[in-house]
């Protein structure tokens, strides 16, 4: 199981340093085109400084570009999500994995305990027991000590 946490790890941490890499790198792809954009934008290259048709085609092939640009990180941040879901679902697996393990576990430590109650009633009931027959007997032997000496005395007035 650890295994299996250390190679996704592994596997899928370079794939996101490589992701975020190329993220910043559109980033920044996207950052020029929008001041070329801009750029574009304030051509004036038709007479009396007026915007012609071919500096507004330029302006949307920009625009184009941008939005092309946007969709390609789109799909980028998409990628990212889908990874950081698969480690989260991974990781859940994992812990659910060791959560059950652990729930087996304490069943087992369960049952133990109340294997070693029922061995500690078992003794504590032989030890009742003990007990008793001790009292009992030492109740008989004093009742037969009694009878005896009674007797013991009783005949010793019939002899005398």
């Amino acid at each position: 199981m650890f295994k299996r946490i250390v190679f996704a790890f592994l596997f899928l941490f370079p794939m996101t340093i490589f992701a975020q890499a190329k993220l910043e790198k559109m980033l920044s792809d996207r950052d020029k085109m929008h001041r070329e954009w801009k750029a574009s934008e304030s051509k004036k290259s038709g007479i009396f400084g007026n915007r012609t048709k071919k500096d507004m085609i330029e302006t949307n092939d920009w625009m184009a570009r941008i939005i092309e640009k946007d969709n390609q990180i789109m799909d980028e941040l998409k990628m990212l999500s889908e990874i950081e879901k698969t480690e989260i679902t991974y990781e859940k697996n994992d812990y659910k994995f060791i959560s059950q393990k652990q729930e087996r576990e304490i069943a087992i430590l369960k049952r133990a305990l109340e294997e070693k109650d029922q061995v500690v009633q078992e003794k504590k009931s032989d030890k009742r027991t003990y007990e008793w027959t001790t009292l009992i007997f030492f109740l008989s032997t004093l009742a037969f000590g009694y009878l005896f000496y009674k007797g013991k005395k009783g005949k010793n007035a019939f002899t005398e």
